[in-house]
């Protein structure tokens, strides 16, 4: 059996924006050691938008509260529109759920970093049209249609 926390497709990049340093650098290294390529740890939306930009993730993992104020879903808009999918991982649910246009699903805050790890190996699974990895607990999936992204 595939193991849920390796990728499936070798070098598949993820983004993480996160206002709370430690915990993004922990799920980094988690991602990193599971054998996914993670751009530069950001926590601003400009710095997001620079590096998505330049690196073009297969993923972004965001939180809604981003530093200075910035709003993680205003972020998941332009991402949406980059092509870029995206996950929040907050803790704030009902606003992850408000914004189901501009996300494909959100697995809220306290998770383990192992847990998103796997959530991220089935993410990126579903978006690629392949269905046959099981839902991780947690993850909740806007769109449940394999491979299709939520449309603004």
């Amino acid at each position: 059996m595939t193991d849920p926390r390796t990728p499936q497709s070798p070098g598949q990049t993820v983004m993480i924006v996160e206002d709370d340093a430690l915990v993004a650098m922990v799920l980094g290294d988690a991602l990193g050691d599971a054998g996914y390529r993670v751009l530069d740890l950001t926590m601003r939306r400009a710095d997001a938008l620079a590096v998505a930009r330049a690196g073009l993730p297969d993923l972004a993992l965001v939180n809604i509260q981003l530093a200075d104020g910035d709003d993680g879903i205003e972020l998941a808009a332009a991402l949406h529109a980059l092509g870029i999918p995206v996950v929040f991982i907050s803790g704030q649910i009902s606003r992850a759920r408000s914004a189901r246009t501009t996300a494909i699903g959100s697995m809220p805050k306290p998770y383990d970093a192992d847990d998103m790890v796997v959530a991220v190996a089935y993410v990126l699974a579903r978006l690629k049209g392949e269905a046959g990895l099981p839902r991780p607990l947690g993850l909740e999936v806007f769109d449940e249609h394999p491979g299709r992204l939520p449309t603004a």
